[in-house]
């Protein structure tokens, strides 16, 4: 038995992880639904990553702020919002111009069976309200992650400006080793949580697989694979946006197909972001970049999801008969790229802006209650797209940032 642990130690971690999705396909067919019973060894692998997310989030960006100027952390922030709403807009119309392509939908029609309550959407107000929180606790408590950047954010500039100050100095060092231990601490805490990743890998596959079965998929595979082509073209697009900034692809993928994959089987971004965070550190990335980048892109940078909401209209569109018009495919454009912030870490968002998008164009909410059918086999594919989206942009932006000091400093 040591000897078999001591191997699985040893193993690499991609290794486990395809062991791992393999074994779960394979039960989930064998078993069907009875496959649930591994269902909590799944839950166990969320709660363990979604226990890190706080200190993660919290040390990470206080470290990061006090090891860069605050001028910097300004342009930064700038160049990924900007990233963030470009690619999101790009990933609409990548979305729409493959579902044109192939209509997905053609021929089907709604039987008045489908029924789907429409969640209240937040809009962009509160979302930007949420940035600051009326309770720190609160905020940790209910994973308000961009209020938890807020906070981390004002905590570390306020050390940083203790570190610098004639009479507080030393008592600025002090708190700063004390966080930076805590967060070399919360990193050794991920190192032995990523040896159970394949375990819950495994588990959450065999329970979905069980579940999903075939009939799913052949009832409306079609719209699936549009989907999926959609966000294969996506990926080719941030590949050669990777490969213009001159930044290693292999060793990218190297390091953030964990994440990614971890994504697709999980269906979490914010579930995610430890491991995320992880990749980012191994791809030697600023400290003071990732720390925000990518909590922020969990939150608001959803471009699998805008692909989802692009093919989505076009295929209830088809559904009744009344393809969009290039003015509606334009208003799909901007109505979902909006939606895609006014949602920003709410449940379900994928859903809300499907069903915002759908309200503005005056497309059944009923096609929204039969896409729900493949919500789960959409749902890994668009998540997987988002935190790579999220790693794509934090590296190009890194890469930015590191020429800029290299002519700073000639």
């Amino acid at each position: 038995m040591k000897a078999m642990w001591r191997g699985y130690l040893q193993a690499s971690l991609i290794s486990k992880i395809t062991v791992a999705l393999g074994l779960g396909v394979v039960i989930g067919l064998i078993f069907g639904e009875d496959a649930a019973v591994l269902a909590p060894f799944g839950d166990l692998l969320l709660r363990l990553l979604k226990f890190l997310i706080v200190p993660l989030i919290l040390f990470t960006l206080i470290v990061g702020v006090n090891q860069t100027k605050l001028g910097s952390l300004g342009r930064m922030g700038g160049k990924m919002f900007i990233y963030y709403l470009i690619t999101s807009a790009f990933a609409i119309a990548v979305g729409i111009a493959v579902a044109s392509l192939f209509n997905p939908g053609t021929g089907m029609t709604l039987d008045g069976s489908e029924s789907f309550d429409v969640p209240e959407n937040p809009g962009v107000a509160s979302v930007l309200l949420n940035i600051v929180p009326d309770n720190i606790v609160t905020a940790f408590s209910e994973l308000n992650l961009l209020g938890i950047i807020f906070t981390a954010i004002v905590f570390g500039i306020a050390i940083s400006v203790l570190r610098s100050s004639d009479s507080s100095h030393e008592l600025g060092e002090a708190v700063y080793k004390v966080i930076n231990g805590l967060n070399e601490a919360t990193m050794t805490i991920m190192k032995g949580i990523i040896q159970y990743v394949p375990i819950g890998i495994f588990a959450i596959v065999a329970e979905i697989v069980g579940q999903q079965g075939s009939d799913t998929l052949l009832s409306l595979g079609n719209m699936v694979a549009v989907l999926y082509v959609a966000l294969l073209v996506q990926l080719i697009f941030y590949i050669a946006f990777m490969a213009l900034t001159n930044i290693n692809i292999k060793d990218f993928f190297q390091h953030g197909r964990t994440p990614i994959i971890t994504a697709f089987v999980t269906q979490s971004s914010s579930g995610t972001l430890p491991l995320t965070l992880n990749a980012a550190k191994n791809l030697n990335l600023s400290k003071s970049l990732y720390g925000f980048s990518l909590p922020l892109g969990a939150t608001i940078n959803m471009d699998g999801a805008a692909i989802r909401i692009a093919v989505s209209a076009v295929f209830a569109a088809n559904v009744i008969g009344d393809p969009l018009s290039f003015p509606e495919m334009l208003q799909v454009v901007l109505v979902g790229t909006l939606a895609s912030v006014g949602t920003a870490g709410v449940p379900g968002a994928g859903i809300i802006m499907i069903a915002t998008v759908f309200a503005q164009l005056g497309l059944p909410m009923e096609a929204v209650g039969l896409l729900t059918a493949i919500d789960v086999l959409v749902g890994m594919g668009c998540t997987a797209l988002n935190v790579a989206g999220d790693l794509v942009g934090t590296s190009i932006i890194n890469k930015t940032e590191r020429a800029k000091e290299q002519t700073n400093v000639s």
